[in-house]
C-alpha cells in the first residue's frame, strides 16, 4: 500500500524486525486498532484520546503517501483509500470531541487489515 513504510519508524510505529512492507503495514494497523479496542472498553478518557490521536496520525501518514506521485497503487485503489482516510480523520476528530463513538474507526482498520492479509493476485 505504502511506499514510505520506513516513515512509520519516526512516528513510534517502527520495529527492528525485518518484514515485508505489507507485514509492517499490517503490524501498524494492528497496534493502533488494538489501542482503539482497548479504549472502547473503557470510558471516554485519556485512553480514547490517545488511541484516536494515534489513529489520526496513522491515517494522516497514509493519506500523504497515497497522495504522493510515487505511490504505485492503481488510481482507483488510491482514491478509495484516500476517501477512507478522509472519513477516518473526520470521524476521529468528532470522536475526540465526544460526539461519536470509535467503533467505525475499528471497523475501517479491520477491513484494511483484512485487505493487507489477502494474497496478491497471481
Amino acid at each position: 500500500m505504502l511506499n514510505a513504510v520506513p516513515s512509520f519508524a519516526g512516528h513510534g510505529y517502527g520495529s527492528s524486525i525485518l518484514r515485508t512492507p505489507r507485514d509492517a503495514e499490517y503490524e501498524v494497523f494492528s497496534r493502533v486498532t488494538r489501542m482503539l479496542r482497548q479504549a472502547a472498553e473503557g470510558d471516554h478518557g485519556p485512553d480514547v484520546i490517545a488511541a484516536v490521536h494515534k489513529n489520526n496520525q496513522l491515517w494522516t501518514i497514509l493519506a500523504a503517501d497515497l497522495a504522493s506521485p510515487g505511490n504505485g497503487l492503481p488510481d482507483p485503489v488510491r482514491a478509495g483509500l484516500l476517501s477512507l482516510a478522509g472519513f477516518a480523520l473526520r470521524h476521529g476528530h468528532q470522536a475526540l470531541s465526544g460526539k461519536v463513538g470509535i467503533a467505525p474507526l475499528i471497523d475501517i482498520n479491520m477491513a484494511v487489515m483484512r485487505g493487507l492479509r489477502q494474497e496478491a493476485p497471481a
